[in-house]
């Protein structure tokens, strides 16, 4: 079997961009509930579903409506984004106050975290695979299908050491980011969905991203006041 490392090093290097949203999305989704389960599971899901066709039909798949899967995971990324918002102002409101007790989450917080890692994995999946097809057609099928999976492998080692990090972060702030990345990939995608050419394509994801970093932290101080803090008098 002869490989070609252009289509190696092509495949590698697409799969290791795209599938690394999915990991940064999965995270964001693990921050109401501290575990990376519920997301990771609907990740799979969706990377899984995709990459099935692919392997059935990968012609069939390149003719798929890219559009309205972009449009259908913008409107869950965005529904789940407010979610974590109101969860992001309970939590800052219960430190603010000095309380102990944890709020609950809602009822059909698993739900919505699945279907986010289900949209994020499909999405995702979807564009590496495009590219996978696309050099397999040229007769580099062996080569794309290695590099894919060395790409894989890689971030996959590199998500477990990140999650050991991710979770000594502090819940408050990772809800914050978390809110920020959701609502940034929604907006991303849904202009591309919209025909909107992001300058720098995926590059744009970072002042999208630092935007509502800026608009959530202030959406937190607007509608949680910190305490104030007593003055003291002289006796």
């Amino acid at each position: 079997m002869l490989l070609y490392l252009p289509a190696l090093v092509a495949a590698f290097v697409i799969t290791l961009i795209e599938m690394t949203e999915v990991v940064a999305l999965v995270f964001a989704l693990s921050a109401e509930h501290g575990s990376i389960r519920t997301g990771t599971t609907g990740a799979v899901a969706g990377t899984a579903v995709v990459a099935g066709i692919a392997l059935a039909a990968g012609a069939v798949l390149i003719a798929f409506p890219r559009d309205a899967l972009l449009w259908a995971a913008a409107i869950v990324l965005v529904a789940f984004g407010f979610f974590l918002l109101r969860s992001t102002l309970r939590t800052y409101r219960r430190l603010r106050v000095a309380s102990t007790v944890p709020a609950a989450p809602g009822a059909s917080s698993h739900a919505v975290q699945f279907a986010g890692g289900f949209s994020v994995g499909a999405v995702e999946t979807l564009e590496t695979v495009i590219v996978l097809i696309a050099l397999a057609a040229a007769g580099y099928g062996a080569s794309a299908v290695i590099g894919a999976v060395a790409g894989g492998v890689v971030l996959i080692a590199a998500a477990a050491v990140l999650h050991e990090q991710v979770r000594k972060i502090k819940v408050p702030v990772l809800k914050v980011v978390a809110t920020a990345l959701l609502f940034s990939y929604a907006l991303f995608w849904g202009g591309e969905a919209a025909g909107i050419a992001w300058p720098g394509a995926d590059l744009i994801l970072i002042p999208m991203t630092l935007g509502f970093l800026l608009a959530v932290r202030g959406v937190v101080d607007w509608r949680v006041p910190a305490p104030a803090v007593p003055v003291g008098t002289k006796g």
